[in-house]
This record gives C-alpha cells, sequence and structure tokens, in this order.
C-alpha cells in the first residue's frame, strides 16, 4: 500500500506540473484589437505556471554558458529551453529520490535523487559528442557541394545558403547560422570559426582561414576548398583507422568500468543481508567512499589510455 500510494503521489505530482506548465494560447488577433484588456483565457494554474517558468528561467538562464546553459543546449541539439530542461532535471530528482526512499531508505534516495543531473549531463555530454562526430562527417561532402555552387558562379555567401538547404543537420542548422550572422554585418570567416570552436572540428576552422586568406590575396577559391576537401577526406580515413584499432580497448574500459555495479546490485538483490554490511557501519560506508574514490581514479585512467588524440 506504501508503494502504491507513492506511486499515486508521483503521478498527481507529474499530472500537475504537466497541467501548470502547458503552454497557453490565445488569440492574438483578440489581444490586438483590445491591447488594454485583461486576459480572459488566463487561468490560475496558467498564472502559476508563469510563474514557475520566470522564477527557474531567472534562477538558470542568466547566462549562455554554463552546464546546461543555452550553449551547450543547442551545441546537444537540444531544442528545449535551460529553465525546461531545469524543471525536467527537477521531476526526475524527485521521482528517483522517492524511489531510493521507499526502496532503502533516506541515504539511497538521495544518492538516486543525484543520478537525475548526472544522467541529465550524461545525455547532454554524449548527443554534443555525437553531433559534433556527425558534423565532421558531413564536412566532405559540404565542401564539395561548396566547391561546385562556386563554380557555378555564385558567390561564398551564396554558396553557403545552397548549402544548407541540401546538407541534413547538423550541418545545414550550423551554415544556416553562418548565413544568418553574415546577414547582420558579421564576417563570414569569424562565423565559420567560431563554428569550427564550437564544434571542436579544426578542419572547419582551416576551411575559414582558407577562405579569409583567398578574400585577402584572391584566386580561385574552388580550387582551394577541392584541397581542403583531400585533406579532410585523408584525415578521415586516418581517424577511422584510428577508431577502429581504438575499438577493443574502449569496449574493454567500458566492461571494467560497469561490471562492479552489476555484480554489487545483483548481490544486493541476491542476498540483501550479505550487501547490507556496508551500510549499517560507519567502516561500511567508508569502504564505500574509498572505493567510489578508486573507481573515480581507475575510471579517469582508462578513459586516458583508450582516448587517441589526432
Amino acid at each position: 500500500m506504501l508503494i502504491i500510494g507513492s506511486a499515486a503521489i508521483v503521478t498527481a505530482v507529474l499530472l500537475t506540473l504537466f497541467v501548470a506548465l502547458r503552454p497557453r494560447y490565445r488569440d492574438i488577433a483578440a489581444s490586438r484589437r483590445r491591447p488594454g484588456a485583461p486576459d480572459e483565457g488566463s487561468s490560475v494554474i496558467s498564472k502559476l505556471g508563469d510563474a514557475t517558468v520566470s522564477v527557474v528561467e531567472r534562477g538558470v538562464t542568466r547566462g549562455r554558458g554554463g552546464v546546461f546553459g543555452v550553449d551547450a543546449l543547442n551545441d546537444a541539439g537540444v531544442t528545449s529551453k535551460p529553465s525546461e530542461f531545469a524543471v525536467l532535471i527537477l521531476i526526475g530528482s524527485i521521482v528517483l529520490g522517492l524511489v531510493g526512499f521507499l526502496l532503502q531508505g533516506l541515504p539511497l534516495g538521495i544518492v538516486f535523487a543525484l543520478l537525475s543531473p548526472l544522467a541529465a549531463y550524461l545525455v547532454v555530454k554524449v548527443r554534443t559528442g555525437r553531433r559534433r562526430a556527425a558534423f565532421g562527417g558531413q564536412l566532405s561532402d559540404m565542401l564539395m557541394a561548396l566547391s561546385g555552387s562556386l563554380r557555378a558562379g555564385h558567390g561564398i555567401t551564396q554558396s553557403l545558403q545552397s548549402a544548407s538547404l541540401e546538407m541534413p543537420a547538423p550541418m545545414s542548422e550550423e551554415l544556416a547560422r553562418i548565413v544568418n550572422e553574415n546577414r547582420v554585418g558579421r564576417p563570414v570567416s569569424e562565423s565559420m570559426a567560431d563554428v569550427g570552436r564550437r564544434m571542436q572540428c579544426e578542419d572547419f576552422e582551416w576551411l575559414s582561414q582558407a577562405i579569409e586568406i583567398n578574400r585577402e590575396v584572391g584566386g580561385d577559391l574552388a580550387g582551394v576548398l577541392d584541397h581542403v576537401g583531400e585533406t579532410v577526406r585523408e584525415r578521415s580515413q586516418i581517424k577511422g583507422q584510428v577508431r577502429a584499432l581504438a575499438a577493443e580497448g574502449k569496449f574493454s574500459a567500458y566492461i571494467l568500468i560497469t561490471l562492479p555495479f552489476f555484480v554489487a546490485g545483483f548481490l544486493n538483490f541476491a542476498n540483501p543481508g550479505y550487501m547490507a554490511v556496508l551500510t549499517q557501519s560507519l567502516l561500511g560506508w567508508g569502504f564505500i567512499a574509498v572505493g567510489a574514490i578508486m573507481m573515480t581514479i581507475g575510471s579517469f585512467w582508462i578513459s586516458r589510455m583508450v582516448k587517441i588524440e589526432f
């Protein structure tokens, strides 16, 4: 009954937050006709939702930086606002904390509650890494499209716009950002260098430098892009070979890092009394802390061993 009641409470909380934070659709034409009239469609729940979002936005979106800031979410391809993302993390912490509290008490509840921001951080990092890898993989095709458009007589801005319409995401999104920034007066080479730094793509930074040098000294930009494209393709082949050689080491590292947690979880469910000794005394908590520290050091060491920079 306790578990069922707690599940009902969690469901009620989630439904309340969903209703409170739902978007409101107002009659814009009517509001324009009556600019001074009060908003009759807003209810108490809507006002409460707006107040909650405003408080979260003031606390979260003070800057573009940060782990869950605007720049980090944009690099990860997350379309949600930082305030909405923070609310989702908070809901996850509440739910996981209640689950942990029902299973083992307050200590496990605190640990489970901390898993929500950790999982969100990992999701953002993984999505950012995948997006950057996809961006680097699409660079060669983008250079071919850009070179062909230049040979057809288009300018660099028109060529970038055409490539943004032809290429898939994330390349199309970044090229569209470059074109939009150029329309408001920012140089193309500067915008491209900024994209290369954000996406951690040295090849794209070289492309921006090549375009800037060609703008100053002149010459056949399409031919320069062809040479850059050949260099990018050769580097991509080398990167693929390095990843293939390092794949076995990475897989072994994943097994070594996750194996202790799976063994501990299996023993906890198979024989709870065997693992309960660690949580019933101060010495046991000390052993857990020492094991966590050693696991952190070992994981960092293994990650440095299997990560090859080139």
